[in-house]
């Protein structure tokens, strides 16, 4: 059985483990103790609700209980930029034209930006490479959804995920190698893991402050531009899955893009709904059809006991607002026949519009608000 639930303190080998095993590009996740004890830190206190909102950071384990491992992480940042300048590149467009000349350019740009000041941030989702098999992959990204749907209020109204972006198997980036060596004057790496313990002020001091022409780079590097590393192309698939668009924004260091969603407009988010669990006896269990829906499952904890929060796909059925799971279900979200539920079919093909709408009513009645 796989679980998601929140970073503990004991997590942090754990989390250096799987760090260790990132490699060059993923930026919230630093091979280093420190900076991850810190992250530790501001997680605890992110869901006990003491942390200020600049530094809000929801930081989750997918655990295999069988197993006793962690085997993966990720996060939600509440809100970016509010402590330290959030950069990135915007890409546009700049027209040249002379009629006298008859003569009609059209010129890439890049500008630097801090346009995602404010937004929440899902970020550092890492899977051990032994567990990319079956749904883990959604399972731990996608937990997030629920999450976010069960404290809608902690999250601004619109949402990024910066994506890897592409580097070779020695870690070099081909648009680091044309743009930022050239003011930066160290390894992409190094740049890397600067900005992943919290180094940032070089960027404002050494970064161009005006607008770049692209096409002055090497084809390598404008053939990259909002382009996604092959390892990271399977996550950029399923956020898009969900709604999220590719709106012109990219990595300063290795032109990844940055897709963003309003949260109210991510499908898994919409198409959740709460349930009241059922739990059906050992007999039923055993006739589980395998054509049965595979569903995204949450509990719905108290909003000062988050700590407690957990998600678990599974197969189950569900009628009436009551939702049938097994009793090892049960207990590994740790909850009781007649609890409520949050759930929402994992694949987004298996989401009907009539979810959609019992949803919203969930949600109005939840929230107060539409």
């Amino acid at each position: 059985m796989m679980i998601v639930r929140p970073i503990a303190a004991q997590d942090l080998e754990a989390l250096f483990a799987l760090a260790a095993k990132t490699g060059v590009g993923i930026t919230t996740l630093p091979a280093d103790r420190e900076q991850l004890k810190r992250r530790i830190e501001a997680s605890l206190a992110s869901f006990a609700g003491s942390a200020d909102r600049s530094t809000e950071i929801f930081v989750f384990m997918l655990e295999d209980l069988e197993a006793k491992k962690i085997v993966g992480t990720c996060a939600i940042a509440a809100a970016v930029g509010l402590r330290q300048p959030w950069y990135s590149y915007r890409v546009g467009l700049v027209v040249h034209a002379s009629q006298e000349l008859n003569i009609f350019t059209q010129t890439p740009t890049l500008f630097l930006s801090n346009d995602h000041t404010g937004h929440s941030e899902l970020c550092s989702l890492f899977l051990d490479p032994e567990y990319r098999v079956g749904k883990n992959g959604s399972l731990l990204s996608k937990s997030r959804f629920l999450f976010l749907a069960h404290c809608r209020e902690r999250f601004s109204k619109r949402i990024i995920a910066e994506l890897r972006g592409v580097s070779d198997e020695d870690g070099k980036s081909p648009f680091w190698e044309s743009l930022g060596r050239h003011f930066f004057s160290m390894e992409f790496s190094e740049a890397d893991y600067l900005t992943g313990i919290g180094k940032k002020s070089f960027v404002a001091e050494l970064m161009p402050k005006h607008p770049l022409y692209s096409s002055f780079l090497t084809p390598e590097a404008q053939a990259v531009i909002g382009k996604t590393h092959e390892l990271t192309a399977p996550a950029r698939a399923m956020l898009e899955s969900e709604g999220f668009r590719f709106e012109g924004h990219v990595d300063i260091f290795d032109a990844g893009p940055a897709v963003e969603c309003d949260v109210d407009d991510i499908d898994a988010v919409a198409a959740s709904a709460i349930f009241t669990v059922h739990i059906r006896d050992a007999a039923a269990h055993e006739l589980i059809d395998e054509a049965q829906t595979i569903y995204l499952v949450s509990n719905v904890p108290a909003k000062d006991r988050l700590n407690d929060f957990r998600v678990a796909q599974m197969r189950a059925s569900a009628a009436h607002e009551t939702i049938s799971i097994s009793t090892n279900d049960a207990l590994s979200l740790g909850v009781n026949s007649g609890d409520p539920i949050r759930a929402v079919p994992l694949s987004v093909r298996e989401r009907s519009p009539m979810q959609m709408r019992r949803s919203a009513v969930h949600v109005k009645d939840s929230m107060g608000k539409p």
